[in-house]
């Protein structure tokens, strides 16, 4: 019974089950507290934690036996898993949409008025007197969608959301230019002009003063500033694709829809379009390749139509001081909900959270596989105590022999058929390498001062 002194009673208990000697003594050691991994912490001599991996959250199916309350654990983990993946497909499907340009159409209304400053006499002598000047305003604001209903008696007011920058009127437009009469104020002086530039300054309305008190006929050119670019076809070409003024992809889309529905490509040679007769009359050919497509295309194609505005100045009835003219269009705005679905994309407010909960979960697990493997000392134990005795015997033995036995092969070595084997004459040469020539190469070096 020496060895069963030399193991101590403790050892017992996590020995008898399977498993190396290694991974044996490692089971014998005591719970390790709660406290004790921080202060290795702190000292620097943890090592590193292993990564938790999916399986490390499942609880064994003779757990599950012992404990039938453990199959609702196992049904939400494998909920949580379905919901995970189900964002991360949602997260990549709003990724790869934030990708297209995203527009909505909403409803720009312009308004267009002009007031008349009437002149002044000079009362005293040295007064200046001024004359008669007319001033036009060019104003606007998008139509912001209709009120929400009203909350009915007792119910909870929706929360405030957060505040949308509104954009100025001038970001709508690439140019505005302002058509007087000719004949009143000249050929030098009768247009106003505004094109847009990289360092425009936004604005909510154009002004223009002009002297005179005589109605004056004004056209106002408003050119849209698509993003991105539209293009308006030629009549020929948007006659046949049913389009007037598109982005450049979806002229081509268009166009390739065209060539498929009405079978225009080469059986033997894919990369060829044999042109119907309106395709021949808009590209001026009965055959064309695919890569000659977007240079050809690019013929046909301009700078689409600026929005025309007629705007009579002249003094209203009945002394009236200003008077305004409203006129409604569309135009494209970001998609509001691009801005969520960045947000979206972009929250990482939860993540430290779920992997907390992700390492407390990984906690309880190992500490249920530590009380299984307890539990299955104790059964062992129980059920043959004698058997259990004379198992843990043995083992002790070959611990021992095995952490009291010199490194190598021990019995095998004290056989001189041994040192007859083919790689002992490496190993000697080895070593002698090893001992003598790099000692003289030291010295060497140290005589030919290479080596302090």
């Amino acid at each position: 019974m020496q060895q069963s002194r030399s193991g101590g009673g403790g050892h017992m208990g996590r020995y008898v089950g399977g498993g190396t000697p290694q991974q044996m003594r490692r089971m014998m050691q005591p719970p390790m507290s709660t406290q004790q991994p921080a202060q290795m912490a702190q000292r620097g001599g943890a090592p590193p934690k292993k990564k938790k991996k999916y399986a490390d959250k499942l609880i064994s199916p003779k757990v599950r036996e012992l404990v039938p309350e453990s199959q609702a654990y196992m049904d939400l983990l494998a909920f949580e898993q379905k919901l995970d993946s189900t964002i991360t497909r949602k997260k990549l499907d709003i990724q790869e949409a934030m990708k297209r340009p995203q527009k909505i159409k909403k409803r720009l209304r312009i308004y267009i008025s002009h007031t008349f400053i009437p002149g002044k006499e000079p009362e005293k002598d040295g007064e200046d007197a001024s004359v008669p000047m007319w001033e036009l305003r060019v104003e606007g604001r998008l139509l912001e969608e209709a009120a929400a209903p009203a909350t009915t008696a007792g119910a909870a007011a929706p929360a405030p959301s957060r505040p949308v920058a509104k954009r100025k009127f001038s970001s709508f437009f690439k140019s505005l230019v302002i058509e007087l009469d000719k004949e009143i104020y000249g050929p030098d002086n009768h247009l106003v002009e505004w094109h847009r530039t990289p360092q425009t300054n936004e604005t909510d309305g154009f002004q223009v003063k002009r002297p005179g008190n005589r109605p004056v006929k004004c056209t106002i050119l408003l050119l849209l500033d698509y993003q991105p670019m539209k293009f308006k076809l030629h009549p020929r070409l948007a006659k046949v694709l049913g389009i007037a003024a598109e982005t450049r992809p979806k002229i081509i889309e268009a166009l390739w829809q065209y060539i498929k529905t009405h079978k225009l490509q080469d059986a033997t040679d894919r990369d060829t379009i044999n042109n119907d007769l309106f395709l021949e009359q808009c590209f001026g050919c009965k055959r064309m390749r695919f890569m000659e497509i977007p240079q050809r295309l690019h013929q046909l194609l301009q700078q689409p139509d600026p929005l025309v505005l007629t705007h009579i100045i002249q003094q209203g009835e009945a002394g009236a001081e200003k008077n305004t003219a409203c006129y409604d269009i569309d135009v494209e705005v970001e998609d509001p909900l691009k801005s969520q679905m960045n947000i979206f994309v972009a929250n990482q407010n939860n993540t430290s959270e779920i992997s907390s909960l992700d390492q407390k979960i990984y906690d309880l697990v190992d500490q249920i596989n530590e009380w299984k493997t307890r539990r299955d000392f104790y059964v062992r134990f129980a059920d043959a105590p004698h058997e259990f005795i004379r198992k843990w015997l043995v083992s002790q033995s070959t611990d021992l022999k095995t952490m009291t036995e010199p490194s190598g092969e021990g019995e095998a070595e004290r056989r001189a058929d041994v040192y007859y084997k083919p790689d002992i004459p490496e190993g000697v040469y080895r070593y002698i390498y090893q001992k003598k020539y790099n000692k003289k190469r030291t010295e060497l070096e140290q005589s030919l001062g290479l080596r302090g």
